[in-house]
This record gives C-alpha cells, structure tokens and sequence, in this order.
C-alpha cells in the first residue's frame, strides 16, 4: 500500500508516479472493495482492504500485494471498470491505498463521477492503447507515469499516449470545481451573506 497520506486538493493538472495495473473487464466495486466493509464509521481504514477478497485469493500475488507496487499512484484498468453498486468506498478505498489517478479503457458512470468527487482524474484510451501503455507499465515496474489533465496525454519515458476526458471533468478538476467542500469553504462570508438576505432564515435566527 502506497504511504502516500496526502490527498487531492485544489487544481489537478497533473498526477505523476509509478503504475499498477489490474488488468480484466467489469471489474465490479464489489471487488474493489467487498461489501463487508461498508459498515465502516469512517473511510480512513479503507486502503489496505482494497480488492481484499482478490488479493486473498491470489495469495500475494494480486499487483496491489506486490512490493514494486506499494508506492503507485496510477491505476491502470481495462473496460468498464467501477461498475456493478453505486458504493462511495471503491474510490474511497483506491485514494487511501494511494491511487491518484486511473486510466482506463471505460468506467461505469457513477464511479467515475465519485472518482472525480475525490479529485482523482479518470482518464480513458482505446482497447489497443491500453493493452500498449499496460504491456509497458508491466515491462518496467519502477517506470514513471505522467498523467497530464490539461493536455489529455500520458507519457512515461520517450513514449506518450492521447487520452479523452469529458470537457466538464477537464474543466473542473483543472479549476479545482471538482472539491464541492472546499469551494463552500473558500465562500463562506458570500454564503452567510447570503443567508442573511433570506427572510425565512432571519426569521430561524430571530427564533
């Protein structure tokens, strides 16, 4: 598990590191993280149990066991990853384990859409490109990534790959929109402001 215990904030322009790829289809959230932990009071805890039900299986040999993986901060999937519950912990669980941002063939949309509630860029590229930039990520386990939002590319090395992302995604993970709390945070004398001008609210105060 990647030691990392910083999380995103602010624009995301860029996320930069060492990959871990998961390779297959339809993985579900049910495996990113089993529905056993969902009864946490808090999602702190949550990285270490990410694919815990694989990793079990596979006996120390799933890519998030691995030792030349345990500092990634690039996931990189296949097709129509995230899907199956809309649970907020499978992105919550892959950001506590270290995943700063995912590039994929596909992503079911409400993963994505929690993904990019967290500030973790999911990125997308077709069927042979990924098989090309996870067959290079494979080769070379210490080879640095570089995810660029703003210019929709990946490169590591020499190499470089085009990627697509929405124009609202891109805008607001570049702007830092992507953080609702810390946009409510940085505009709290307008909203109180606000709330001054509304009669009902007055009237609460006043009571």
């Amino acid at each position: 598990m990647a030691s990392s215990t910083s999380f995103p904030s602010g624009s995301i322009g860029r996320v930069s590191g060492t990959s871990v790829v998961v390779r297959g289809d339809d993985i579900d959230t049910d495996r990113i993280i089993p529905a056993r932990f969902l009864k946490c009071v808090t999602f702190d805890a949550l990285g270490p149990a990410a694919f815990a039900d694989d990793r079990a299986e596979l006996a120390g040999a799933h890519p998030f066991d691995r030792p030349e993986h345990q500092e990634a901060s690039v996931l990189l999937v296949n097709r129509n990853f995230g899907c199956g519950s809309s649970r907020e912990h499978a992105p919550q669980a892959l950001m506590r384990w270290g995943i700063r941002a995912v590039v994929g063939e596909s992503f079911a949309e409400i993963f994505y859409g929690n993904c990019l509630a967290l500030g973790i860029p999911c990125l997308s590229a077709d069927h042979d490109t990924m098989l090309a930039i996870q067959a290079v990520a494979e080769a070379d386990a210490a080879a640095s990534f570089v995810v660029d939002v703003e210019a929709l590319t990946l490169s590591c090395g020499d190499q470089q790959w085009a990627l697509t992302l929405a124009a609202g995604p891109k805008q607001m993970l570049l702007s830092g929109q992507w953080d609702a709390t810390g946009q409510l945070l940085a505009n709290d004398d307008a909203l109180k402001a606000t709330a001054q001008r509304l009669p009902y609210l007055r009237q609460f105060q006043a009571a």
